[in-house]
């Protein structure tokens, strides 16, 4: 019998014209069940999506105090958190005009109820369950109930 030594998590964005409409895909793996989600939105950035697509996989979560390994191709989320871009940020309320702090203050909360690890993964390439991921994001950007990113759509209004 194979151990389950945590979750699995594989997450994209994308954004058409970036901003515009933008989705994420997330795939949770937790031994041998697996479970797939996305979301698209009307208008919104790429990295919006690629940080919303680590939000909404942790928001699935029905347990805590998980050890999680992130798997993303968005270097912007991966070098935040591992090289500790985002705990300065939040230490200097996101002086210097850092974007996202909406939803980086939502992902620190939700990482604080379990053990996270991020890894980064070349998009684009051999890894099928970045691919799926990728064909998830875009397909959720393409659809046509499209969510509305409030708090994107009122500042890019400023």
């Amino acid at each position: 019998m194979v151990e389950n030594k945590g979750l699995i998590m594989y997450t994209d964005g994308s954004s058409r014209g970036n901003p515009g409409p933008g989705g994420y895909g997330t795939i949770l793996i937790w031994g041998h069940h697996k479970k797939e989600l996305s979301a698209g939105y009307r208008y919104t950035t790429n990295n919006r999506m690629e940080l919303m697509s680590v939000i909404a996989g942790l928001e699935a979560l029905t347990k805590q105090g998980l050890p999680i390994t992130v798997y993303s191709d968005s270097q912007y989320v991966v070098k935040a958190v591992e090289q500790g871009w985002l705990k300065n940020w939040i230490a200097t309320d996101f002086k210097g005009g850092k974007k996202n702090k909406d939803l980086w203050l939502h992902y620190h909360a939700l990482s604080l109820k379990n053990k996270i690890r991020f890894v980064w993964v070349k998009g684009h390439a051999e890894n099928v369950h970045n691919n799926r991921c990728d064909e998830l994001a875009t397909a959720a950007a393409d659809g046509k109930h499209l969510l509305v990113d409030e708090v994107y759509e009122r500042e890019s209004k400023k």
